[in-house]
């Protein structure tokens, strides 16, 4: 079964194009099912390049998703169309007044690490975003500073900055491979990674309740699952697309900013050269085993999650 988004969101023709299925309004109520509800909270500046990502990794799996743009009602994004942004997305406040109830929510990072959560500008309507899914969200997927943030507010788990940014691609062990949400994962295998923070697996072993599934020799724990607030917390970027982290490093280049060269990330470490996607299909097992774990356990009336 296809993503459900609207035929006129840009998305939509990109990932029909690459044969992801895609389905529009009209043709999805023709299916007598009840479609797996998920938002996503873009924090990210690049809203369409975020929201291409995440529809393809979620819309590659036997099920019918309905896909749903959710945007902070305290934050005015300035590198996205305001027209894009009044057309597709809707503020929290919005969703929170109508009452609405999501199967599952995606929260993504946000260029804002060097900040203190405290002094992030919309840091108290977040705050309200993470208690509001305990009661109207059946499962939470956060991501880079999006998953961090949920921590430090639940847990107290701080970050810790980095002598130099993690960039580039690193292997990470799979330590959990029982998990449900590890299945058909490989022993190890790589994961595009870009933060200039990280969380200490000393911290997170103070909590019995959280419990590491991938980490990293090198740059430490990736994905964390929370048993007790039904909720995985990845550090890293799965669903970057085979070029983000050379749009990163040529962006840093042109502003001429400190410069980190991504490792292990261009063939021959030639910049000049096309790098080559080596983590797609673990970006699709990861997201299509959490959604799969979604539908096994959601109940069918929306109305009953958080009761």
């Amino acid at each position: 079964m296809p993503i459900k988004i609207p035929s006129n969101l840009p998305a939509f023709d990109v990932l029909k194009k690459e044969g992801v299925m895609v389905m529009d309004d009209f043709h999805a109520t023709r299916q007598d099912i009840r479609p797996l509800r998920l938002g996503l909270l873009n924090l990210m500046p690049k809203k369409i390049q975020t929201e291409n990502q995440f529809a393809r990794v979620i819309g590659a799996t036997p099920l019918q998703i309905e896909l749903s743009l959710i945007k902070m009602t305290t934050h005015d994004t300035k590198n996205t169309a305001a027209s894009h942004m009044e057309a597709f997305y809707r503020s929290f406040k919005d969703i929170k007044e109508s009452g609405e109830k999501f199967d599952g929510l995606i929260i993504t990072g946000a260029p804002i690490e060097h900040l203190k959560y405290e002094t992030v500008t919309y840091w108290d309507e977040l705050i309200k975003i993470f208690e509001w899914t305990k009661t109207n969200v059946h499962s939470v997927f956060g991501v880079c500073w999006g998953g961090m943030a949920m921590l430090y507010h639940l847990y107290g788990i701080k970050k810790y900055d980095l002598n130099e940014k993690a960039f580039g691609c690193f292997r990470h062990d799979n330590i959990a491979p029982g998990s449900p949400y590890l299945r058909g994962f490989s022993d190890d295998f790589i994961i595009p990674v870009s933060r200039w923070t990280e969380l200490k697996q000393a911290d997170l072993n103070k909590h019995a309740q959280l419990r590491t599934l991938l980490a990293s020799s090198e740059v430490g724990p990736c994905l964390i699952e929370d048993q007790k607030n039904n909720a995985l917390f990845i550090l890293n970027h799965f669903e970057y697309d085979s070029d983000t982290l050379k749009q990163e490093y040529d962006r840093d280049l042109e502003e001429g900013k400190e410069i980190f060269f991504p490792k292990d990330y261009f063939p021959e470490n030639d910049p000049n050269k096309s790098p080559k996607n080596r983590w797609r299909s673990h970006a699709h097992l990861l997201y299509g085993n959490w959604i799969n774990e979604i539908y096994q356990k959601t109940p069918y009336d929306l109305n009953a999650i958080g009761a």
